[in-house]
């Protein structure tokens, strides 16, 4: 048996981590000031609901800071041990930051509580002002930052930022209630009504960021599908041990074995051309790891952790030649979860 091997990349990041960067930069610094005019307005308005967004914004802080941080040692090149480079701390990052996101969203839940039963007067003037500063810095920097929404990394330090903008608009409705019918209550209860929709968007970021960590599939990428499409490249007999994951937002990346008809050399490369064209225009996996086998191939994989034979696809699609693969049928005993 001869094997064919092939690896092909894509380096399109180092663009986009760029201008990452210098978008995580100037969010860092605008937040600082953000946080400057909610600390004082909220110390002389008396209003929780402004220093519960001045605390969210320190927070804001800390977590543009890991993000700037990040997105800087993404730009790192690979070395022979990190030899997918450092784009997983981005992915590690977000985790953090959603993480932090929702302890913020339970310390508000229970700084309302208390507020409840120990109401405070408010001055709604003063924070009428300095939630308008924090809206206009935050929408600047939040659309400056959904522009790579596509980045996880990006979308955690983007949904901080908007989740300020709209403890601030909060802020400027429960300041004009309070002007207008005095009912001090209003306060407390659109501080839980933020609180519930910072940890609403953090737990999506959680839950995407362990799915990477995971190295579970995309989302986006149906399995059954893909091996059934490059089960219908010419001359390709059988797939096996197939595994497809994100090395991080936008990068994915596939292994599989692929028995073939007729293992000539012309054969093999023609084969393994094919199939990666395929993957790049309808799956867009740039980063893929092929291993040719010829059709009479045992694969061992088959017994004990192939992806392809625990979905059982077996069949998927119809062979391009005679099938002779040896590989356990397992279409009539397992399926998918």
């Amino acid at each position: 048996m001869s094997v064919g091997h092939t690896h092909a990349h894509g380096h399109s990041h180092d663009h986009t981590h760029g201008m990452a960067t210098r978008s995580l930069r100037l969010a860092f610094f605008l937040t600082i000031i953000i946080l400057l005019a909610g600390l004082i307005g909220g110390i002389l308005s008396h209003s929780l609901a402004l220093l519960s967004d001045a605390g969210h914004t320190l927070t804001d802080i800390f977590a543009l800071g890991l993000a700037w941080f990040a997105a800087g040692q993404a730009e790192r090149p690979p070395n022979e041990r990190k030899t997918y480079g450092y784009h997983r701390v981005g992915i590690l990052v977000a985790l953090l930051n959603a993480i932090s996101l929702i302890v913020i969203a339970i310390v508000i839940g229970w700084e309302a509580i208390q507020r409840f039963q120990h109401p405070e007067p408010v001055q709604p003037l003063i924070m009428f002002g300095a939630a308008a500063i924090g809206i206009a810095i935050n929408l600047y920097i939040g659309f400056g930052l959904s522009r790579e929404g596509h980045n996880l990394n990006m979308r955690a330090a983007a949904l901080h930022v908007f989740g300020d903008v709209g403890a601030a608009v909060a802020v400027i409705v429960a300041g004009l209630i309070i002007l207008l019918t005095g009912w001090t209550f209003v306060d407390p209860l659109l501080s839980v009504g933020i609180a519930l929709f910072i940890a609403y968007g953090a737990w999506g970021i959680v839950r995407e960021t362990t799915d990477i960590l995971l190295e579970a599939a995309p989302k986006d990428v149906p399995v059954k599908q893909l091996v059934a499409d490059i089960q219908k490249v010419e001359g390709v007999n059988d797939v096996h041990d197939l595994h497809v994951w994100c090395i991080t937002s936008g990068m994915l990346a596939l292994s599989c074995h692929v028995s073939i008809c007729n293992l000539q050399s012309e054969e093999n490369a023609r084969v393994l051309a094919d199939i990666q064209t395929m993957l790049q225009r309808d799956y867009n996996i740039t980063h893929a790891t092929i291993q040719c086998e010829c059709k009479d191939h045992v694969s061992s994989c088959c017994e004990n952790e192939s992806l392809y034979c625990q979905l059982g696809v077996n069949n998927v699609g119809a062979s391009n030649c005679e099938h002779d693969h040896q590989a356990i049928d397992t279409t009539t005993t397992s399926s998918l979860p």
